[in-house]
C-alpha cells in the first residue's frame, strides 16, 4: 500500500481523538491562563473614570461638572488632589440632576410609560465583521449613558460573555444560557433566572456557551414532532424577554454568526437591527448572500405568524480604514444602493480596540494612558460617534427630540 494511503487512512482515522485532545489541552491551558490573570477569588470591575469621562456620559459640559462639584456633589478629590467617579458617583450625580429639576431636560434616560423596550439584534454571519465588539461597546456605552441594558449572548462561542467577565468554561453552567428560557422540555427556567448581574450596576447579561447549539439540534425535532402545538421557534426569545422586558430600557443581543433558529428566533423578537459589514469585497459579496437567504427565510417565517416589522434596520461599517481606497470606494458603493440606511459613522480600524481584548476588556475600560494619545482618542471618538447615532435612533423610535 502507497505511503500516502496509509497516511490519508492514519489521519483521517485519527482525527477524532486529535480533534478531542487537542480541545481538552487547549481548555486546561485557557483555565490555567485564567487562574493566572484572575484568580478565584477575584471579580472583574470597572476602573474610575476623569471629570471629562464623567461629564461626557451624563450628557453634561466639564465646566458645569466642576460647578456641581463647588456645590459639594459628587466624591472628596483624592490625596495626590484628583478627582475621579466612580461608576456609581456618576449615577449618582445623574439622579441628583433629575430631581433638581433645572430645565426640562432628563439626565435618567430611562424609558417612561408607552415607549417600548429596544430589542437591537447585532448580526452578520461572516466572521470577522466586528459584531461582538460592536454589540460590547454599544451595550456598555448605553449603560454607562444611563440606560438599563441587557446583553443577550446567543452565540456559542460566547466572546461577548468573556469580555463581560464571565469565562463560559469555567462560570456558565449547564441552563444558564438564554437556552435554559427557550428549550423545550421540563427543564425550561423562567427569564429571570438567568439573568445575570457584571461590574457595571445597569448593564446585565444572559451568557452564552456551548450549549446554546442544543437549541439548534432539537428545534427541527420539535418542529416535526409538534407541528401545530406550542409557541413556534421564532417566538420563543421574545416570549423570554417579555418575562423581564419591564427591568429595562435596551436590549443588545449578539447573534451567532450563522442563519440558523438562534438569529431567526433573534430577528423575531428584535425590534431594530444592527447589520455589521466590512468594506471589503469578499465580505460584501458575502453580505449579498446573506441578505438573500435572510428575506428568504423571514417570508417563511411571515407566513408562519411571525413578526418581521422593524423601528429601523442600519448597516454599520466596521474596521473601516480612510486611507485605504478601496475600502473607501466600497463604502460608497453601499451608500449608494443603501442610502440613509449606512449609519453616517463608520467604525474606524484601531489597534487600541485589538490590544484591549486582548485583556478582555472594551476600549471604555481601558485607561487612557495604556495607549498613544491620539490612537485612543481617534478610537474614543469614533466609538462615541457610533453608539451615539445608535442612541439617536433609540430616542427618536420613543418620540424624544
Amino acid at each position: 500500500m502507497p505511503a500516502t494511503t496509509i497516511l490519508r487512512q492514519s489521519s483521517s482515522s485519527d482525527l477524532r481523538s486529535l480533534i478531542n485532545a487537542d480541545a481538552a489541552e487547549l481548555s486546561t491551558r485557557l483555565r490555567a491562563q485564567q487562574v493566572r490573570d484572575f484568580p478565584p477569588a477575584a471579580q472583574k470591575t470597572i476602573r474610575r473614570f476623569s471629570p471629562s469621562e464623567a461629564a461626557r456620559f451624563i450628557g453634561i459640559h466639564e465646566g458645569y461638572l466642576r460647578q456641581l462639584v463647588a456645590e459639594g456633589k459628587g466624591p472628596p478629590a483624592q490625596p495626590n488632589n484628583r478627582r475621579t467617579y466612580s461608576i456609581e458617583d456618576i449615577e449618582t450625580l445623574r439622579y441628583d440632576l433629575d430631581r433638581s429639576g433645572k430645565g426640562s431636560r432628563r439626565y435618567v434616560p430611562c424609558r417612561k410609560d408607552g415607549e417600548a423596550l429596544q430589542v437591537i439584534s447585532v448580526m452578520n454571519f461572516k466572521g470577522g465583521s466586528g459584531k461582538t465588539t460592536t454589540a460590547a461597546h454599544l451595550a456598555e456605552f448605553l449603560a454607562f449613558r444611563g440606560y438599563r441594558v441587557l446583553a443577550i449572548d446567543l452565540d456559542p462561542q460566547a466572546s461577548l460573555s468573556t469580555l463581560f467577565g464571565h469565562q463560559p468554561e469555567l462560570d456558565v453552567g449547564e441552563n444558564e444560557t438564554i437556552y435554559g428560557a427557550i428549550r423545550y422540555d421540563d427543564e425550561r427556567r423562567e427569564m429571570a433566572e438567568i439573568v445575570q448581574a457584571t461590574y457595571i450596576p445597569s448593564l446585565h447579561i444572559v451568557p452564552g456557551q456551548l450549549e446554546l447549539m442544543e437549541f439548534e439540534h432539537e428545534t427541527p425535532k420539535f418542529l416535526v414532532e409538534h407541528k401545530n402545538s406550542g409557541s413556534l421557534f421564532f417566538a420563543r426569545i421574545g416570549e423570554a424577554l417579555a418575562q423581564v422586558g419591564d427591568a429595562y430600557d435596551v436590549v443588545v443581543i449578539d447573534c451567532p454568526p450563522q442563519l440558523g433558529f438562534l438569529t431567526l428566533s433573534a430577528l423575531c423578537a428584535a425590534t431594530a437591527v444592527l447589520i455589521t459589514v466590512h468594506p471589503q469585497m469578499l465580505d460584501v459579496m458575502s453580505m449579498s448572500q446573506f441578505l438573500n437567504m435572510t428575506g428568504g427565510l423571514l417570508d417563511v417565517v411571515a407566513d408562519a405568524g411571525g413578526t418581521t416589522e422593524y423601528d429601523w434596520m442600519r448597516y454599520l461599517v466596521t474596521r473601516y480604514e480612510p486611507s485605504d481606497g478601496p475600502q473607501t470606494t466600497m463604502v460608497g458603493l453601499m451608500r449608494s444602493i443603501f442610502g440613509s440606511r449606512v449609519l453616517t459613522h463608520p467604525m474606524v480600524k484601531s489597534t487600541a480596540i485589538a490590544d484591549a481584548g486582548l485583556t478582555k476588556q472594551t476600549l471604555y475600560e481601558v485607561e487612557r494612558q495604556q495607549f498613544t494619545r491620539g490612537t485612543y482618542d481617534r478610537a474614543i471618538e469614533a466609538l462615541d460617534l457610533v453608539n451615539g447615532e445608535i442612541e439617536g435612533l433609540i430616542k427618536h423610535v420613543w418620540g424624544r427630540a
